[in-house]
């Protein structure tokens, strides 16, 4: 019996999203090109990332339903999801592809057996390792959520109040 499946995994997700959402929200377009150096990804261009930050794990498990990660080139396939994060877009389109990218991927985790999140991917190296499926698959909401610990330092730094301590705020005043 497990306590967190594929139904919790894809719960949890859409929550991630929901916030990432409301941070993309609140943060105005013209605020989109902002660096906080000049290595970082802009706003607009880590919101993309987020957008687009499943891919690999659904190229691993979904497309090529992969056993072990040996013979990916990951240079290229890195290469080609940076420029596609890197594309311009506006703050609608980057909004929009939030949405709709989250969907796909939490629909389809939503719908994965027990067995398939059991199955391990062997990642090579000496000594070779593996991972269950739900490890790699968990990773992508552990990512959105490192990204978006960025942007809401991003939000403070652009003298935005991140609506997660605008809530709790709310909350601590109508408990007095």
């Amino acid at each position: 019996m497990t306590y967190y499946g594929a139904k919790e995994l894809a719960g949890s997700l859409r929550t991630v999203r929901k916030n990432t959402l409301q941070i993309a929200e609140d943060i105005p377009e013209a605020q989109y090109g902002f660096n906080a150096t000049p290595e970082s990804r802009s706003v607009g261009q880590l919101l993309a990332h987020i957008a687009l930050g499943y891919r690999f794990q659904q190229e691993v498990h979904a497309k090529e339903h992969r056993t072990t990660l040996a013979g990916i080139d990951f240079p290229a396939l890195m290469k080609r999801l940076g420029e596609e994060a890197a594309q311009p877009r506006t703050k609608a389109q980057i909004m929009d592809m939030l949405k709709r990218e989250g969907d796909l991927w939490s629909s389809w985790l939503e719908a994965l057996s027990d067995e398939f999140l059991a199955e391990r991917v062997e990642f090579p190296g000496e000594p070779p390792t593996s991972k269950s499926r739900f490890e790699m698959l968990l990773s992508t909401k552990e990512h959105e959520m490192h990204h978006r610990g960025q942007l809401m330092l991003i939000e403070r730094l652009l003298g935005i109040v991140p609506h997660l301590t605008r809530e709790r705020q709310a909350r601590m005043q109508a408990s007095r």
